[in-house]
């Protein structure tokens, strides 16, 4: 367990200095994170030299520093590896290149170019290294894999092949405070995180599932005992559970059997008919359904689900002669996350012009592999009773879908 205020000692001579934010309410300008979100910073110290990996965001730049000072001591840094540029990691580089101007920045030629346009900066030394190229920090040797769209093009890894630790950048990692726990053993991660390393994977990572794969590729056969991710907890044990589920999302297979309704209603009509699926869904036997209220609720969790189920359902309301803004907006954001190889169904809603289950269907043909379940159901403003026997029967072809 950690204190959210002190260093903690993660293996021989390597230390996490990273802390909670528990202020913010929003990730990259776009993502709700009701719980907040951990930023984690690594320090190598060994007998002669001093490596640190990355920096924090702003938001916890004054934990960052006493845990770095109390760590290091009146020692100087020697080394600063960046292996990702983004500001919620690079925010405190600035004030370490003033604290240390001798310190050697290590990156690749995309860190060092996103390094002057973020802050106007060239560090005094720098060290550009190559994919596979080596660094020794005393007892330490640290190997570098480029993990390029993973998700910025700069991105690289760093492996200890000392203590066989992984530094990850924003690979393996979730959005949500650990509320004092620092590995992923020292807490329930399914029932806790998972939903919130899914939904971080899915809207942050999930279009460069290719490029995933790469990585996990170059990986194959590097003795990995610890993922040291920049968000999130640190995994010292059954590695190959998050690696699976990476693994997984990244080549677009459902993770489980089940069913995403995704919906819009202006007046809660289409919500009754999506309530009403649900059910006939739980009675024919389908365990994992849920039910989300575009109009009410991010887009994020509709499209973190979308990564989880085999089967979508969308049903929309027309509006204004056009699809209503939320799903529209949802089936945007699917289609730049490139979700794929799911089975989908259409309901639409028109009061006296449908046009949602029309322009639902050009969307989904945007996407790669996805194969309609059962006819489109149509209603006009509400579902009417002779309507239900074609509700029971799409709720027949998604259950048989599924089996």
């Amino acid at each position: 367990m950690m204190s959210n205020d002190a260093a903690v000692s993660i293996g021989d001579g390597v230390y996490w200095i990273g802390g909670d934010d528990r202020t913010a309410t929003i990730f990259e300008g776009a993502f709700p994170i009701p719980e907040g979100v951990s930023y984690n910073s690594y320090l190598i110290s060994s007998k002669d030299t001093t490596c640190l990996l990355d920096t924090v965001d702003a938001s916890i730049a004054s934990k960052f520093w006493k845990n770095l000072r109390t760590t290091m001591g009146d020692r100087k840094l020697d080394y600063l590896v960046i292996n990702h540029m983004e500001p919620d990691h690079g925010a405190c580089i600035t004030q370490v290149l003033e604290a240390w101007p001798d310190v050697t920045v290590v990156g690749n030629s995309k860190t060092f170019t996103m390094l002057e346009n973020f802050y106007h900066v060239v560090p005094k030394n720098r060290m550009e290294v190559k994919e596979g190229d080596t660094l020794t920090i005393g007892d330490h040797v640290l190997k570098f894999y480029f993990a390029v769209m993973v998700h910025w093009p700069e991105v690289m890894f760093t492996y200890d092949e000392t203590t066989r630790m992984l530094f990850c950048a924003d690979a393996f990692g979730t959005f949500k405070a650990m509320s004092g726990a620092l590995y992923a053993d020292e807490m329930d991660f399914d029932r806790d995180y998972l939903e919130e390393a899914r939904r971080y994977y899915s809207n942050i990572v999930g279009k460069y599932g290719s490029k995933v794969q790469a990585v996990l590729g170059k990986l194959k056969d590097v003795p990995i005992e610890m993922l040291c991710p920049l968000h999130g907890p640190i995994w010292r044990r059954d590695l190959g559970y998050i690696i699976g589920k990476y693994d997984l999302w990244s080549r677009y297979e459902p993770e489980d059997k089940g069913v995403m309704i995704a919906y819009t209603s202006v007046y809660g009509n289409t919500g009754v008919v999506a309530e009403k699926l649900a059910h006939l869904l739980k009675e024919r036997g389908v365990s994992n359904v849920v039910v989300h209220s575009m109009t009410t609720e991010h887009t994020s969790y509709a499209v973190s689900d979308a990564f989880r189920f085999s089967n979508i359902v969308f049903a929309a309301t027309t509006y204004n002669n056009n699809l209503h803004p939320t799903m529209s907006a949802t089936l945007e954001d699917m289609e730049n996350m490139a979700v794929q190889n799911r089975r989908y169904s259409v309901i639409g809603n028109g009061s006296w012009a449908p046009q949602a289950d029309r322009l639902i269907e050009e969307r989904v043909s945007k996407m790669k592999d996805m194969t309609k379940v059962g006819e489109t159901l149509v209603i006009k403003s509400s579902l009417a009773p002779e309507q239900i026997p074609e509700l029971e029967k799409l709720a027949d072809d998604i259950a048989a879908s599924m089996r």
